[in-house]
């Protein structure tokens, strides 16, 4: 029988409970999909928080997934039963063993990408290609710093960076990221709360600044992401993992004439053509095994509270994925 996680309130992880559900037939335009593996994302817990009330309660946690269509909707389909597939979807339901799926967020998976893989990378990778190139357009001249350079997205962020020949400065929580993150492209590594950060920062740019920042993390660097911009510099925020942001004041920006973005991925998204050609070029990424990708770690859909504590720990991130 299906089962699914379904939240029921917001609170700690343990309310994260598996039980069973009811699916009815796949209708036009639909397919049902049998999970196989479930992406794990700083923003499901936001959801089951609260901090983001995105979910209609009683609902299913989870953005994306990879699976095994199982079923057809009536009419004319380009999936068959057995095909693989990945999707990402801003409805959720994605924390379950099955579910129904509009086709127009399926994607075909290729033979040499793991179900696995995909669910822990593709919408990170969709993640990066929005910030490559809709939000800036990095060159090889810039320089910029990217707050979580070891994590999820911090990881392939760095890497296409580096591959296009921009200067990667990465900063990461604790001192045993700091290899990992070089690993990743980054030309130089600092901590957090390392003292003299912005001074490092500045000799490293002579004294300019960074251009553009990427923050993922929010309230514990968004400050100091300000102010290492070099005037005209563009601080891109697309996450908070250290928590939610304050307001920040025009009179900030003014300073250096900076500029600010806080992309959401759905909005870039929103396309259906669009959509399938960024997911085409993700999956090919994949396939030709471009990146470098850290083990993957499979954590059982009923110990799905483990995977959002792992995640809060600051461990996880693009690795952690949930098997019904």
């Amino acid at each position: 029988m299906p089962n699914a996680i379904v939240l029921r309130e917001y609170g700690n992880s343990d309310l994260l409970r598996l039980q069973p559900i009811t699916l009815a037939h796949p209708k036009k335009t639909e397919i049902l999909v049998r999970q196989t593996a479930i992406g794990v994302h700083f923003h499901d817990i936001y959801v089951r928080t609260g901090l983001y009330k995105t979910l209609s309660l009683p609902g299913v946690l989870g953005l994306e997934a990879a699976g095994i269509v199982e079923a057809l909707g009536p009419g004319p389909s380009i999936f068959e039963v057995g095909d693989r597939i990945i999707y990402v979807t801003s409805e959720y339901g994605a924390y379950a063993s099955h579910r129904i799926l509009q086709q127009k967020l399926a994607v075909k998976l290729p033979g040499a990408v793991s179900d696995a893989t995909a669910a822990a990378n593709f919408s990170r990778l969709l993640t990066v290609q929005m910030l490559m190139t809709n939000v800036t357009l990095l060159k090889p001249h810039h320089t910029i710093l990217v707050t979580a350079a070891s994590g999820g997205v911090g990881r392939l962020l760095c890497q296409h960076a580096k591959a296009v020949g921009a200067r990667v400065i990465g900063t990461v929580g604790s001192a045993e990221k700091k290899e990992p993150a070089k690993n990743y492209g980054c030309d130089y590594v600092f901590t957090y709360d390392q003292s003299d950060l912005l001074n490092s920062i500045k000799d490293i740019t002579d004294h300019k600044g960074v251009d553009i920042v990427f923050d993922s993390v929010g309230a514990k660097t968004l400050d100091s992401s300000l102010s290492v911009l070099a005037p005209l510099g563009h601080l891109v925020h697309f996450g908070q993992s250290s928590g939610h942001v304050q307001s920040v004041a025009i009179s900030r920006l003014a300073e250096k004439s900076l500029t600010l973005t806080r992309p959401i991925l759905f909005h870039y998204l929103s396309d259906t053509k669009t959509y399938h050609l960024m997911a085409k070029s993700a999956l090919e990424i994949l396939e030709n095994r471009m990146f470098l990708l850290p083990d993957l770690q499979c954590v059982p859909l009923s110990e799905a509270a483990f995977a959002h504590d792992q995640m809060e720990l600051g461990q996880g991130g693009g690795s952690l994925y949930l098997s019904p």
